[in-house]
């Protein structure tokens, strides 16, 4: 049989009725474009957020209609709560509770919560523009919540991450990590995590955990295969979920692990999370720190605290000799930090045993803690730590898109 194309599949959607049986699916205009790949299908559907909860079933009717069609391998068929949508039907009257859904992917999207607008925190020193104005809500026993990120991909943050919770937990922290790349996770693998969490009483999630680091990720909660396209609605509701709705226990820091870039993660989390500051990851490369200083300047825009930069890759140590080769270039990073006025945490070589360590899932702060890797991870922990020594978790501000 030949690839199917899309056409086929609307043509097969049509057949869904829509919500209270009027209309299809397709000529409301609900199902987003769709995506074919491998003979698998990925698609979404348009819904009111009030309604998400009772729609479940309409989600469920188009998944089971494009699984029986010949040669699908499988679909993955999402809600999308979208207020905007115009030709969805109007919310009805709803509780005061946030509506949410979950499915047999086993990932849980609370779109009420996910999709509607708090008013947001007072800046220190600023008079609120509202009366309603309120400070954004932290995590039940987590003390500071710090930003891994990097203004591209590439450069080795989720590594980064992933070592400087180890680095801070070594040196005597409760910690955990949180991997906020919704469409790239790679915290399972970098920490040879594998299985699903279970979830607990009131749809709470129990976090993995490996090398005594509690984890979450997306990636618990799909195929490593399966393909992520979501609005940004969705990956707000996911991310605040994966952030709010698990049992992180007591811990002194937890580490988000952020997508590269500037996107939907980093303005979700800058909006609705009280972040004590950010770390941000670069390469010497000019390059890289040019992508860096986007990173650098949202995260001053929304008022987010910076901790400091780490230069990833600094230069190559050779396996044999020991000798070092400034192949990238060397000290762009901690001239950048210099030049704006911020800490600058450490440089971390490029070296095969990280390299090789990360991809087998042995991360060398874990693997071999008294190595010369490790201790340079355990370093910038500790300046990461005494940065946030004089810091406190603030609410976070509104964004104004000038």
């Amino acid at each position: 049989m030949a690839d199917m194309t899309k056409e086929e599949v609307l043509a097969v959607l049509a057949k869904v009725r829509g919500p209270d049986l009027e209309g299809d699916i397709v000529s409301r205009g609900m199902v987003s474009d769709v995506f074919i790949s491998d003979n698998k299908v990925y698609f979404s559907i348009t819904v009111p957020a009030a309604r998400a909860n009772e729609l479940e079933p309409l989600r469920v009717a188009a998944e089971r209609t494009v699984k029986a069609m010949p040669g699908v391998k499988g679909a993955l068929v999402t809600l999308t709560a979208d207020r905007k949508a115009g030709s969805a039907p109007p919310p009805r009257p709803q509780p005061a509770a946030p509506a949410a859904h979950s499915h047999s992917h086993g990932h849980d999207h609370g779109h009420g919560h996910g999709h509607s607008h708090p008013p947001q925190g007072q800046l220190p020193g600023q008079q609120p523009t509202q009366p309603q104005q309120r400070e954004k809500p932290g995590v039940p026993g987590v003390g500071a919540i710090i930003a891994v990120a990097s203004g591209k991909g590439g450069v080795g943050k989720s590594t980064t991450a992933v070592n400087l919770a180890l680095g801070l937990q070594a040196n005597g922290l409760r910690v955990g990590i949180l991997d906020a790349d919704i469409y790239g996770p790679s915290v399972p693998r970098l920490l040879k995590i594998t299985g699903r969490p279970q979830q607990i009483e009131n749809r709470i999630i129990k976090p993995m955990e490996n090398y005594g680091l509690k984890a979450m990720s997306m990636g618990f909660l799909v195929d490593e295969e399966t393909a992520m396209i979501w609005r940004g609605p969705m990956v707000q509701s996911a991310l605040l979920q994966m952030l709010r709705e698990v049992a992180w226990g007591d811990l002194d820091v937890l580490v988000v692990d952020m997508p590269p870039g500037t996107g939907d993660v980093q303005l979700t989390m800058a909006q609705q999370v009280p972040l004590a500051g950010a770390v941000i990851v670069s390469t010497p490369q000019d390059l890289a720190l040019l992508d860096a200083r986007k990173g650098i300047a949202m995260f001053r825009k929304v008022e987010v605290p910076l901790l400091g930069i780490v230069e990833n890759m600094s230069y190559f140590l050779a396996p044999d000799t020991g000798k070092r080769y400034d192949i990238f270039g060397h000290g762009g990073a901690r001239s950048e930090a210099e030049r704006i006025g911020v800490p600058f945490l450490g440089e971390v070589p490029l070296t095969i045993d990280i390299r090789e360590r990360s991809d087998a899932g042995t991360p060398v702060v874990a693997s071999d803690p008294e190595g010369a890797s490790a201790k340079i991870y355990r370093e910038i922990a500790a300046r990461v730590w005494a940065e946030l020594g004089g810091l406190t978790p603030r609410p976070a501000p509104a964004i104004v898109f000038e």
